[in-house]
């Protein structure tokens, strides 16, 4: 009696987690490719990669002047709410849009490089590291510029509105927070990316609902006004803010550093979705990794 075949382990969760540890390894190669990216984008001006800082700063500026007139809020703790807002959103809107073409935009790579998936998601998600670091600057000359708003014990955001602490050392958690999103980063581009090559209109759905999900999120606007418009009786804040996981997102990093209340069920949502979503997304993985190079 012959024996069955031995059954291939190119489909196995053995063969991805390989991939991911030798994107690791060639930290060389994915760490050149998303600086060149940044170089690439501002060849032949003048000032580079800093207009990354002016553009943010411009808008950050512009919108944080005008929204704090419109809610009736003090300019000195609305605008590094609103600059801080924008820093971070520009970072999960990068991931978010630049993911579903992780894959589309390295299918040169992809078919001639023998390299990990992996590491064009590193490669990605870098990139935009680099530009959050960039993006940051802004929010050091705001915190300067109105440090004594911001650091003032029990300030608000608008009249009447809740309470902070105002900045202490508790914008250290700052810095676990953004790892979180960092980490958060590399499942949203491996999933979106391979699901993206494989399922093309991916790319213009994302992008047509980044304005809609701009808008449900509190970033120009506080969920204070939410309870001050409807009330803490009409549950706006739960299913607006509370049920928008991008607020979360937003708020593990912005509230420590702009003296907010830190509330730790922010922490434990993101923390929630990572593993929810790195499942998710090794089960993609180890079903499709061996599939990428043909669909792109």
């Amino acid at each position: 009696m012959t024996s069955a075949p031995p059954r291939s382990d190119s489909r196995s969760f053995a063969r991805a987690f390989a991939d991911i540890r030798a994107g690791f390894k060639q930290t060389e190669l994915w760490g050149h490719l998303a600086w060149q990216d940044i170089k690439q984008r501002y060849r032949r001006s003048v000032l580079g990669p800093l207009w990354i800082t002016i553009s943010m700063g411009v808008t950050a500026l512009g919108l944080g002047l005008l929204y704090s007139q419109l809610f009736g809020a003090s300019v000195g703790t609305f605008l590094p709410y609103i600059t801080t807002g924008f820093i971070v959103w520009n970072f999960l809107l990068g991931c978010l849009t630049d993911g579903t073409d992780t894959f589309i935009a390295n299918e040169g790579l992809i078919k001639h490089l023998p390299a990990p998936l992996s590491v064009y998601v590193l490669r990605t998600v870098w990139r935009q590291c680099i530009m959050f670091a960039h993006n940051m600057v802004i929010y050091f000359i705001v915190i300067a510029i109105f440090w004594s708003d911001i650091t003032e014990p029990n300030y608000t955001l608008t009249e009447g509105g809740m309470q902070h602490p105002g900045l202490n050392w508790e914008a250290l958690l700052a810095l676990p927070g953004f790892a979180l999103l960092a980490l958060n980063a590399g499942w949203v581009v491996l999933l979106f990316g391979i699901a993206s090559t494989r399922f093309r209109d991916i790319p213009q759905v994302v992008s047509s609902l980044i304005n809609l999900l701009f808008f449900m999120t509190p970033i120009v606007w506080t969920t204070d006004i939410l309870r001050d418009r409807f009330g803490d009786t009409a549950d706006w804040r739960d299913w607006v803010a509370e049920l928008n996981p991008l607020y979360h997102f937003i708020q593990v990093v912005r509230a420590p550093l702009i003296g907010n209340s830190v509330s730790w069920h922010h922490f434990a949502v993101v923390g929630g979705i990572t593993v929810v979503g790195w499942a998710l997304a090794l089960v993609v993985m180890r079903n499709y990794r061996a599939r990428v190079s043909y669909w792109v």
